[in-house]
């Protein structure tokens, strides 16, 4: 899951990236307002974290601007305001929740956690498909409830699915979602992951839908037919 921070207090964002870094998201940051409109207008995010006091353009005016232009990306507004005026204009702009400064880490994890399920579709913290299950609040993957271990890429990519589950997803969604801005990335890489991640989970649950990408999806161990 990719996340953009848009705040212009460098140590708060210096802070909130470790913590998401440290927590499996990918993260792009930007310290004004005027870069963070041009990245999430350009860029695909699975979330945004949006201070409303930004300098060159305000997170009020950034925002009206990404849904007047219809991006429907998730977004987390921070305010060190407490008026009830300003979190209501932050929502009716499209926020999806808010966070008043300061806050516990922990908690903005857990907004953002809920803001990118109910995006997905998806309403509970633990993922599940047939045997298969991820949660994203301790970042465990077990199959028939044996723990499965994967490298940070792998289960980065394998959330991705999860929160996707049936959608056939190209490698260069897959790419886009787990990488940040500044990574070299290589969509060629993500074959080997996905191979790693079916041979780590055991079950035929990762298909290959020739031509078009990847599809997590379960239909018993006869599910077989369109993996590569």
């Amino acid at each position: 899951m990719r996340i953009l921070i848009v705040e212009d207090d460098e140590a708060l964002a210096r802070q909130m990236r470790d913590s998401l870094v440290e927590a499996g998201y990918a993260v792009d940051h930007a310290t004004d307002g005027e870069d963070g409109h041009f990245l999430g207008d350009t860029e695909p995010y699975d979330a945004v974290v949006l201070d409303l006091g930004l300098p060159v353009l305000d997170g009020h005016s950034i925002l009206k601007r990404w849904r007047s232009d219809g991006k429907v990306m998730p977004v987390l507004i921070l305010t060190a305001r407490d008026g009830w005026t300003d979190k209501v204009e932050g929502l009716d702009a499209g926020a999806d929740d808010y966070l008043t400064k300061p806050f516990m880490m922990e908690e903005l994890l857990a907004r953002l956690r809920a803001l990118i399920r109910r995006a997905a579709g998806q309403a509970s913290a633990t993922l599940t498909i047939g045997p298969l299950t991820l949660d994203t609040r301790s970042g465990k993957v077990s199959v028939e409830g044996k723990a499965v271990k994967l490298t940070a890429q792998e289960f980065k990519l394998l959330a991705y699915m999860m929160h996707h589950q049936g959608k056939v997803i190209s490698r260069t969604e897959l790419t886009e979602h787990i990488y940040d801005q500044d990574f070299d990335r290589d969509s060629n890489t993500i074959e080997v992951f996905v191979n790693r991640i079916r041979k780590k989970l055991g079950i035929e649950i990762v298909h290959t839908v020739r031509g078009l990408g990847y599809q997590l999806d379960w239909q018993g161990e006869g599910a077989s037919a369109r993996t590569a």
